[in-house]
């Protein structure tokens, strides 16, 4: 794929976000689509409470326009590519319930766990099946190595934890304005450059379209966000992210580009042990952005260095990548 049409593909889904964010942010606030904030969480906060939510459905609108209308233009719309589709709206389905249910209860609680573990699980059975027939890799790359593990039948029961990990994952770190847009907008665009590398432009023309998607919403959802992305948003990310290093088969170098993800929900993992065991906190308030609020840093200075970071690990895996 060429570089202009790389721009293309990462202009189209920009415009199309910018274009639908100024009709459907006034629409949420009409229909008073308004953001709870939990009371246990930091003070100030509150007075993003009313905030739109559900804006995900914005950028994941002009994500599937731009794939289908790209992809099929361009004669790259695959199983790949209907795939990568499945998980996102599947994904995104779940945390639409999921925040209808808190706007309509007007409470900061929606689905269950288990109702939504059970959505995840059922998505990516029904996507390992998909894969399944089209006789998929079933072995698990070591990054940077020629090594590789055959999981065999067991591929399934390790996708079903990748999807929903990392789904979770997004969504934990979806705290501050801003955050997730532009961390997971780094991480889809590494690995759209790996699949660059690896010839599959189908894959790619989906991260660019999610990356172009990402940075259009961040001009609405930056600090001060003028819409959050919900759960309907963060869940349709995470599980994305997870399917697309499945894709391309590198799937653990995620816990290197998605490193800002996984220390969010080790932060939370350790806090919650911490205090069922020791009855003490590690972290003054997990996931671990808060933490950095409570000690003094302003929300930008958080978001700005979690950016930094996610940047500083997509570079040092898409270099090694191109080096190997």
């Amino acid at each position: 794929m060429e570089l202009a049409t790389t721009l293309t593909i990462l202009a189209i889904a920009f415009i199309v976000t910018v274009i639908l964010a100024p009709i459907s942010i006034p629409l949420l606030r009409r229909l008073k689509f308004g953001q709870s904030i939990r009371e246990e969480g930091p003070q100030s906060h509150m007075k993003k409470a009313g905030t739109p939510t559900m804006g995900g459905m914005i950028f994941l609108l002009a994500i599937i326009i731009t794939t289908v209308g790209v992809g099929s233009y361009l004669d790259l719309f695959t199983t790949h590519t209907i795939v990568l589709l499945i998980v996102l709206v599947g994904f995104g389905v779940i945390g639409f319930l999921d925040d209808g249910l808190k706007v309509i209860f007007k409470r900061n609680l929606g689905l269950t766990s288990i109702q939504k573990l059970i959505g995840q699980i059922i998505i990516s059975i029904l996507v390992y099946f998909l894969l399944h027939v089209a006789s998929f890799d079933t072995t698990l790359a070591i990054p940077f190595t020629d090594w590789s593990i055959d999981l065999g039948i067991f591929y399934v029961a390790f996708l079903i934890f990748w999807l929903v990990g990392f789904s979770n994952a997004v969504n934990l770190t979806d705290g501050l304005d801003g955050l997730v847009a532009g961390t997971a907008s780094i991480s889809f665009a590494a690995f759209g450059v790996i699949a660059l590398f690896q010839n599959q432009a189908d894959i790619a023309v989906f991260t660019f379209a999610v990356t172009g998607a990402l940075l259009g919403f961040l001009l609405f959802n930056a600090n001060p966000a003028k819409v959050f992305m919900g759960d309907t948003g963060s869940l349709a990310l995470g599980g994305a992210i997870a399917m697309v290093s499945v894709l391309v088969k590198e799937e653990l170098l995620l816990l290197l580009i998605g490193l800002v993800f996984v220390i969010e929900t080790l932060s939370v993992i350790l806090q919650v042990g911490s205090f069922k065991i020791r009855k003490k906190r590690i972290f003054k308030m997990s996931p671990i952005h808060h933490h950095f609020e409570l000690s003094g840093w302003s929300e930008w200075k958080v978001v700005l260095v979690f950016w930094s970071t996610a940047l500083g690990v997509a570079l040092i895996a898409v270099l090694t990548e191109a080096l190997l």
